[in-house]
């Protein structure tokens, strides 16, 4: 029986072959890009799951309760041992510091090859918490012992074209040997790790001291702290006894701190703890795969109800042979599975075409592997089956109903076969989700622009930002900025700990001003720079002056006007020559200068007060503002010079402006996907619509003729079909428009400083969809509106 109504099916699906390659290609493209949405979501959604005791393993977060409430994804170093030895919640606890860019000396055959790679110190109990194996198969990896250190199999070959490397040594940062005692198993793509490079955790001092310390004084988001919990723990109770360690180890502290631990397969996808992937983007990509099949479905139900008008008379003299209501119900539900099978074998083909550019948009690694598995055949075939069910059900049901007589006689109206309501109804709701995505679209692309381009309080254009790899005295200091200045490219030069907006060295402490006996409840961002830090910056002085440089310790420094704010003052000026203290107590200076407010983070957050002072000890990278004349040559003696003063190192650089942008990404990326399957939407609905209007003009071709006989021309005819399809329009943007408005408000919402949303945003949406659809319906309109009235009213 299913064999006979597929051979049928098939049959009268190559008799309109026209509607069926457009149904087809429809579901294709909406099943196309449903097939990479399930992917993304299926890569995140397994994020950190091929852990053996991922449902047991946990970082450890801080709450830091000052005036506002900030979330930090460390705890201070003394935590681990705090928590290993006095409580016993876990199995195992260990602490990772990330360490960016360090250089590693390998000699092969006489001659020394430099590498720069990012490492992590681990202590010894990380791979007792973490599964990955050696190359051998074992989990036998000790890292206890200092000097010691695992890689993986890629940075294996990378470094010494082999992988049997135990037993090798190699120089870290120009100063340890050491030897390597393991080689991992190439870590997975889908892991919180981001390192390939892994050192004990006994040779932190040497690079970071503070982590690598024993101390309560505060925290860094250079270590992690991860705990394989013991089974059946009650993590409210675990946290609520951690509440006791701050009361104990920081009683005075105005920076209250309050412990959480966070299971590790939602570290990702926590926005508050940085997490790599925001869940509202996941609910964003879920919901647009939903509308693209949508979409796609609504294509498929109006063309065939349009269809059913015309398939009448086989339907009357089916039923008159016989036929009954089920049979005619389940023969074009098999129609609507055999179109929605081959929808989906070119929707695969589809998505493994465009799959690489995917994985470059989204920076993952998305494979044809991750299709053969049992959930994405299940996903398959719950898609077959609902869009099968969904789109060829009405249908179905219409075709079945349809009184034979009446068929036959050729008196059905159009109500007999669905209506032009319903079909009105469902292209309204396409065009509202195509004028919803475009007006996303507009508006994400605005905050970006605004967050890149606004003026951010501090020059970024034509600055290049180099590292500081070593410690360097004043004087050396000195000498290699002036060596620097004399570069004929090179305006202007400033050591600081970095750059005034977009740095990845940020520091928060808290203050004490001036006789206030406490400290304040906000903290204050350090950025330090020498005295030409803000020519450099461009950063203008709203009252005092500059620092002059000094030999001792910090004694005159600047902060911004949002210190004053903070403190409750009325003016600016009432901060000049007044002390305070940072650090708790560590540095302490006067304020000789207030700068004017610039954005130290990205748009999300508000201005922070800041503090700017001279201090060589704390300096990271220096900055050097170029002109636009010979770029190259300029970065080249730049090189040169760096390359002199910190030999063994690699020179590397980055432009202010492209760090900058790089705190963008996300929204880089909610644009790119708005961008991408918005035009996934509109293309589907266009098979929609040129489906409609082939089956619209076929069936006025007569009607046509006349109007052409009495006098109509092009103009009119064009006019007669678009008015229509324009009226839907403006009711869909009536609906749409609300509807956008709404959910981004809420997205912009995420900002401290974000665009305004204006009404041409959605009348250009609007607009947009109407210049498509007419493009879309002309070319079939105007080559029915061109031709011979004759031939159209001999037609019958």
């Amino acid at each position: 029986m299913f064999k006979n109504y597929i051979r049928i099916a098939w049959r009268n699906l190559l008799k309109r072959k026209v509607f069926t390659a457009i149904n087809i290609l429809g579901l294709a493209i909406g099943f196309g890009g449903g097939i990479l949405i399930y992917l993304f979501l299926s890569y995140h959604l397994s994020f950190d799951n091929f852990h053996a005791n991922a449902d047991r393993i946990y970082r450890m977060n801080t709450e830091e309760h000052r005036d506002i409430i900030e979330y930090e994804p460390s705890v201070p170093p003394a935590f681990a041992k705090t928590f290993r030895e006095d409580y016993e919640y876990a199995e195992k606890v260990a602490k990772i510091s990330r360490q960016d860019g360090l250089i590693m000396d390998v000699e092969k055959n006489g001659v020394t090859h430099k590498f720069k790679e990012d490492v992590a110190f681990v202590e010894e109990d990380f791979f007792k918490i973490f599964n990955y194996p050696l190359v051998n198969g074992s989990n036998n990896i000790s890292l206890s012992a200092p000097n010691t250190a695992v890689l993986t199999e890629a940075v294996a070959l990378k470094m010494y074209g082999k992988t049997d490397v135990v037993g090798e040594t190699f120089v870290l940062q120009n100063n340890k040997a050491i030897e390597i005692t393991g080689v991992l198993k190439n870590i997975p793509k889908t892991t919180f790790l981001d390192r390939e490079v892994f050192v004990s955790f006994e040779n932190l001092k040497d690079f970071f001291e503070f982590a690598a310390s024993e101390t309560w004084g505060g925290i860094t988001s250079n270590l992690q702290t991860y705990a394989l919990l013991k089974p059946n723990q009650d993590i409210a109770s675990i946290e609520s006894v951690l509440l006791e360690l701050p009361k104990k180890h920081r009683p005075k502290s105005k920076n209250k701190h309050i412990y959480k631990l966070h299971l590790l397969s939602d570290i990702h996808i926590d926005p508050l703890y940085y997490g790599g992937l925001d869940p509202v983007l996941l609910w964003v990509f879920a919901i647009i795969g939903v509308f693209l099949i949508t979409i796609a479905c609504i294509n498929f139900i109006n063309i065939s109800t349009a269809q059913a008008f015309y398939r009448s008379k086989e339907i009357g003299v089916r039923k008159v042979l016989g036929s009954f209501k089920q049979h005619l119900f389940w023969q074009f539900l098999s129609e609507t599975f055999v179109i929605s099978l081959l929808a989906i074998i070119l929707g695969i083909t589809l998505a493994l075409i465009f799959l690489s550019s995917f994985n470059a948009l989204f920076e993952i690694q998305l494979s044809w592997r991750d299709l053969v598995n049992y959930e994405f055949f299940g996903f398959l075939i719950l898609i077959l089956t609902l869009v099968s069910f969904l789109s060829g059900s009405y249908p179905g049901i219409l075709m079945a109903r349809i009184v034979p007589v009446l068929a036959l006689k050729g008196k059905l109206s159009h109500n007999d076969t669905g209506g032009t309501t319903t079909r009105k109804v469902l292209v309204i709701a396409q065009f509202a989700i195509s004028i919803t995505l475009i007006a996303a679209t507009l508006i994400i692309s605005r905050q970006i622009d605004y967050a890149v381009n606004t003026d951010l309080g501090f020059d970024k254009e034509s600055i290049v930002m180099v590292e500081i790899p070593e410690s360097l005295g004043r004087i050396k200091l000195n000498s290699l900025k002036e060596r620097f200045s004399q570069i004929p490219g090179v305006q202007n030069v400033s050591a600081c700990l970095g750059s005034p907006g977009a740095a990845d060295n940020n520091w928060g402490t808290g203050i004490r001003y001036h006789n206030r006996p406490e400290d304040e409840e906000f903290s204050i961002e350090v950025k330090a720079g020498d005295v030409n830090y803000l020519n450099t910056f461009n950063i203008p002085l709203v009252t005092g002056r500059n620092f002059f440089e000094s030999d001792s310790a910090i004694s005159e420094l600047l902060v911004n006007e949002k210190l004053g704010e903070k403190l409750g003052l009325a003016t600016s000026e009432e901060l000049i020559g007044k002390k305070i203290e940072i650090n708790g107590g560590g540095t302490k200076g006067t304020i000789v200068g207030v700068v004017k407010n610039f954005h130290d983070s990205n748009f999300t957050e508000g201005i922070n007060p800041v503090f700017i002072a001279d201090n060589p000890n704390w300096y990271g990278e220096i900055a050097l503002k170029i002109n636009h004349q010979n770029t190259a040559s300029t970065l080249a003696q730049i090189g040169e010079k760096w390359s002199d003063a910190f030999k063994g190192y690699i020179f590397d650089y980055r432009f202010l402006d492209e760090r900058v942008a790089k705190q963008y990404e996300t929204e880089q990326r909610y644009l790119s996907l708005s961008k991408v399957f918005s035009g996934l939407a509109i293309l589907i609905g266009c098979l929609g619509l040129y489906g409609l209007i082939l089956f619209f003009v076929g069936q006025r071709t007569k009607e046509i003729g006349i109007r052409k006989v009495l006098g109509s021309n092009v103009a009119n005819i064009l006019t007669l079909f678009t008015v229509d399809f324009f009226k839907l329009i403006l009711i869909a943007g009536v609906l749409a428009t609300p509807i956008a408005w709404y959910l981004m408000e809420q997205w912009l919402q995420g900002y401290a400083y974000r665009t305004e949303i204006h009404w041409w945003v959605f009348a250009f949406a609007i607009l947009s969809i109407m210049v498509i659809t007419l493009i879309t319906i002309s070319y079939q309109t105007l080559k029915v509106a061109v031709a011979s009235p004759v031939k159209s009213l001999r037609t019958e």
